[in-house]
């Protein structure tokens, strides 16, 4: 069966809140962002990647619900000034992964990965790459691509939302009618090479029955998970982009049927009452790991 990473739930936490870094092992999500970039101020960011060190080396192996959260850094832009001291810095502290902010072309992403390369960082440390700027929507094909080649570490695209409306002008709505052409766009690009989509934020943390639609709608357009502002938004996420029961049932019922030794070899089976190929086989085993993997 296929192994498979919940990343159901992926909440920011400022790597300047010492309050919130101190609960990272009472949270239910399944990975955390710690920002370097944008939830930092300027006077505070080397401060805050000095703490980090201190911070991923006492990562919990598990959470307080028994699971394993991983543990991303979102650095700021090479091309900043604090950047490049970011990366070498992340390169010896081995997170799960770095987010790499305004990536605009593949080479953004293979700058990066030559950084992490030479100061041997491991092969498990991956990289996710923020889409926000129309730069990266123009490019987004070229820069999934790389997801095909396991050297260039590219693991997950996450949608940067709110930059992608402060840079084009589109006007936000409930729906995000404006918005979702370009976030299948991501999602159809992430499939292509192979990689994990994750929603943008949203901005309104009170409002969650507002915040619940946003994730059906997202699970419904085949994200992986969401990125989260606030530990409120956990369990609505979480529950959005977990299979339901009534799809690992009629999962398990596909996998075993394709089990029988009646049907040993054949690529189309019928059913209950409908024609069932091998591709719904391995979309099965797919829901299956997720479910599996959730609940482990």
């Amino acid at each position: 069966m296929e192994t498979y990473r919940p990343r159901r739930s992926v909440l920011y936490i400022p790597a300047s809140n010492d309050k919130a870094l101190a609960k990272i092992a009472q949270l239910s999500c399944d990975a955390i962002i710690i920002d370097l970039e944008d939830a930092v101020a300027p006077a505070d960011k080397i401060a805050a990647r000095e703490k980090l060190a201190g911070i991923l080396a006492k990562r919990p192996v598990v959470n307080d619900i028994g699971r394993r959260c991983e543990m991303i850094v979102r650095v700021n832009a090479l091309s900043s000034e604090w950047g490049a001291d970011d990366l070498l810095a992340m390169a010896k502290c081995e997170p799960d992964g770095l987010l790499l902010p305004k990536v605009d072309t593949p080479r953004d992403i293979l700058e990066v990965g030559d950084v992490l390369d030479d100061n041997f960082a491991p092969d498990a440390v991956k990289l996710w790459a923020m889409i926000e700027t129309p730069k990266a929507m123009l490019n987004i094909g070229a820069i999934a691509e790389l997801g095909r080649d396991p050297a260039s570490r590219l693991d997950c695209f996450v949608a940067g939302t709110n930059d992608l409306v402060k840079e084009t002008g589109v006007l936000v709505t409930p729906d995000r009618r404006y918005l979702v052409p370009w976030l299948m766009q991501m999602l159809l690009a992430a499939r292509a090479g192979g990689i994990d989509m994750l929603d943008g934020v949203s901005n309104d943390f009170r409002d969650l029955d507002a915040f619940a639609r946003e994730c059906t709608e997202a699970a419904a357009m085949g994200f992986d998970g969401k990125s989260l502002i606030h530990p409120a938004q956990i369990e609505a996420a979480n529950r959005a982009f977990a299979p339901s029961p009534e799809a690992v049932a009629e999962a398990r019922s596909v996998k075993e049927a394709f089990e029988l030794s009646e049907n040993a070899g054949k690529g189309v089976i019928a059913l209950n009452g409908r024609m069932v190929e091998r591709l719904h086989l391995a979309q099965a085993e797919k829901l299956l790991a997720k479910a599996a993997a959730i609940d482990a």
